[in-house]
């Protein structure tokens, strides 16, 4: 059974709290939520016009509110760039931290990633020595709490599948995984499908996105990842890399969650991407886990 969840970045642009995140999920029936993290406070947050979380926000209270929705976590996004010169000083902490608040919070996973460009006033070979001595004090942590932590192919060595393979052996734990993305991979002029198959055993957690005919013309190739995309999943060029990886993910009875990224417009895109997504699973006979029933 795979669950279908989503990612918060679909309402940035419509201004809605987390809560009202929740409150979408529940009317249509989505079982898990996967939100960024941010390590302090912003005025957004506090004016209720940010869907993402804070470090400061209580664990257990936030598990309380999740609980009453009948909608819980698949993934807290903790992906500051660990490749970059901060990486150690302030990639490290912020997600170290973000692993122990996602065990009280009941999450499962933790997202991290690399930097969108090759490091500055580093080698490829140095940045990758630098990243492994991070992920090994990052694992550490991890093993602690029983969270994994997911690499993400989003940038300059993780869109590349030869560096993905040398980054999931940086630390020998069932608790350093992968989390594929669809677009990413897609934008960054690979094959998803491939890319997927390659890392199947090794993946945890899924992200969902589509690319547009016009954005994949204007920079696939040149670029690693996809801020937002401004495309429902099943409209643009990337909709049959989706389904076949779906389709690989049945045959390997992966159990996990596919989280869509995409614009959400308030509701209609997120919708359409969901309806699509669905259509699928029932094309494909694949039963998706719902929330649970609250009391």
């Amino acid at each position: 059974m795979m669950t279908i969840g989503f990612h918060t970045d679909a309402f940035n642009s419509a201004n809605w709290p987390f809560e009202k995140c929740l409150d979408w999920a529940q009317r249509n029936g989505v079982a898990r939520i996967e939100c960024g993290m941010v390590d302090g406070l912003h005025f957004l947050q506090g004016l209720g016009y940010s869907p993402h979380l804070s470090l400061l926000d209580d664990p257990a209270l936030l598990r309380r509110q999740l609980d009453r929705y009948g909608v819980y976590f698949s993934q807290i996004d903790a992906a500051y760039p660990l490749s970059g010169e901060d990486g150690p000083s302030r990639g490290v902490p912020y997600v170290t931290k973000s692993i122990a608040w996602a065990k009280l919070a009941g999450c499962p996973c933790v997202d991290t990633t690399d930097g969108l460009h090759k490091p500055e006033g580093m080698t490829d070979k140095e940045a990758m020595a630098a990243m492994k001595r991070s992920y090994q004090q990052i694992v550490r942590v991890a093993e602690a709490h029983e969270v994994i932590v997911n690499i993400e192919p989003h940038g300059y060595f993780t869109t590349n599948p030869d560096r993905m393979e040398e980054m999931l052996a940086f630390v020998e734990s069932p608790f350093l995984r992968m989390n594929m993305d669809t677009g990413n991979t897609f934008i960054a002029g690979r094959d998803p499908v491939a890319f997927l198959k390659r890392f199947i055993n090794q993946v945890s957690h899924i992200h969902i996105k589509d690319v547009s005919k016009e954005l994949a013309e204007a920079v696939r190739g040149g670029s690693t990842g996809i801020a937002m995309s401004h495309c429902a999943v099943g409209d643009g060029v990337n909709a049959r890399n989706i389904k076949e990886c779906i389709r690989l993910l049945r045959d390997a009875e992966f159990k996990g969650n596919l989280s869509i990224e995409c614009e959400g417009q308030a509701g209609p895109m997120i919708e359409k991407s969901l309806a699509w997504i669905r259509g699928v699973f029932k094309e494909l006979g694949i039963k998706e886990g719902k929330p649970r029933k609250t009391k």
